[in-house]
């Protein structure tokens, strides 16, 4: 129904592309309605998100948590005197049916910027028009490299880390602490798995990769790529994979009896969530299984507290508002990734200034100095619009992630990986950046 609806508003495109940048002075004073999708009293901003499909899995809690931040951040005052209008759709991870979703954003709605659409496969094919159209696309829920063209993109930003940054530092990890053994790749083929393969392989001596492996996330029947993998007997299999895809393949791998160790790419670890998908998968086809025991010991990494650690201030501080918002939701990785998130964004607006434009939010995140929930920087510049610049190594352990060593930072390049030593700032006791 919105591809009927938008066959029309899309030739509309070209027409309105001139006229709705918004990029008009950003002064200081009583608010004014200073671009589209500003008024004196709100700010409207609008995503893309899987709250259905293959991706929907843990995926479908990130925007309602974002949407609950902006709840409390719009109960304590807003943002420069603004209330926060988030509106997301669903585009069931099918990038068709992204494009018609972005369209309606952009022309119908008339949002200020895109927050945080969700996926490599179905942003790519919007990346292109919102650009054109001048519109601000921060913090793309994907670790995809492709963010990161400041000439290409002017508008477009990352904000996890991106999966060759993090490919680098799970490879370095899997050279260190598995020399000699045989080591197989499991992964998305699209820019997401392959980003983070060519990571891998920048520290992982070819001749230990026994076997390479792709899926399509529309095809879920991943049991010939289990049994190759199998076959080659590989001793480490790591996954580049959404959550529902490193589910099937611990359940694929479980029926051969191939015990390897797992290391999965922080997007596709999140506990909760795989022991659900382990225990709903498993009942699809008529067994009964606790999926938590299956996920012990998995190597993986994060760039954030883990949503087990109470005693970090930033998870304190999400999980009151997750009680007080969005209490049916389990706390998991992916609430305190749309939070963390929401966060930056809030600060990111607050730096725009009083009557902020569409280019105005641009220069305030390349001019940098953003912090919160990270325990690494973010690489943000005119340069630069990758967002995190690195993670640490953490094991699944129980129902969350324990970390271990110290975070680390890299490039997406031949740069060394270092270790980050500056301590991660604390939440702001209110929960509201600071101005």
């Amino acid at each position: 129904m919105i591809k009927r609806m938008m066959a029309g508003l899309t030739a509309l495109t070209l027409v309105v592309a001139g006229c709705g940048s918004g990029d008009n002075d950003s002064g200081g004073g009583k608010n004014k309605a200073s671009a589209p999708g500003i008024t004196a009293t709100t700010v409207t901003i609008g995503s893309h998100q899987p709250l259905t499909g293959p991706a929907a899995p843990g995926y479908s809690e990130i925007a309602p948590s974002s949407k609950a931040y902006f709840d409390y951040l719009n109960a304590n005052g807003g943002v420069n005197g603004r209330k926060i209008v988030y509106k997301y759709a669903d585009d069931v991870y099918n990038p068709t049916t992204t494009v018609d979703v972005v369209h309606r954003l952009v022309l119908q709605d008339k949002v200020f910027a895109i927050f945080n659409g969700l996926g490599t496969p179905t942003h790519t094919k919007v990346v292109d028009y919102l650009n054109a159209q001048r519109v601000p696309d921060l913090f793309v829920a994907s670790g995809c490299g492709c963010w990161d063209q400041p000439a290409k993109h002017p508008y477009t930003f990352g904000w996890q880390t991106d999966y060759v940054r993090e490919g680098k530092i799970l490879g370095q990890y899997i050279k260190q602490n598995f020399a000699g053994k045989k080591i197989a790749y499991f992964y998305q083929n699209d820019d997401f798995g392959q980003d983070g393969v060519k990571g891998l392989d920048m520290y992982i001596p070819k001749d230990q990769v026994v076997k390479r492996e792709s899926y399509q996330p529309t095809n879920t029947d991943i049991s010939p790529q289990a049994q190759a993998i199998a076959a080659a007997k590989a001793d480490v299999v790591v996954l580049f994979t959404i959550p529902a895809f490193t589910a099937l393949f611990r359940l694929a791998s479980l029926k051969l009896n191939f015990k390897p160790q797992l290391a999965v790419s922080n997007v596709g670890s999140d506990p909760t969530t795989l022991s659900g998908l382990l225990e709903n998968f498993a009942k699809q086809g008529g067994t009964k299984i606790q999926g938590n025991p299956l996920i012990q010991g998995i190597i993986t990494d994060a760039y954030g507290a883990p949503a087990g650690d109470t005693s970090n201030s930033w998870v304190q501080l999400f999980k009151k508002i997750h009680d007080t918002y969005v209490p049916k939701l389990p706390f998991d990785g992916n609430v305190v990734y749309g939070m963390a998130v929401a966060y930056t964004f809030a600060q990111a607006l607050k730096a725009a200034g009083t009557n902020p434009t569409r280019r105005g939010l641009v220069d305030a995140v390349e001019k940098g100095g953003l912090t919160g929930p990270g325990l690494v920087p973010f690489a943000f510049s005119k340069g630069s619009h990758a967002g995190y610049a690195g993670a640490q190594i953490g094991k699944i352990s129980g129902n969350t992630i324990t970390l271990s060593g110290t975070p680390l930072t890299t490039d997406d390049g031949a740069g060394a990986i270092q270790p980050y030593t500056t301590a991660q700032p604390p939440a702001p006791a209110n929960g509201v950046p600071a101005g």
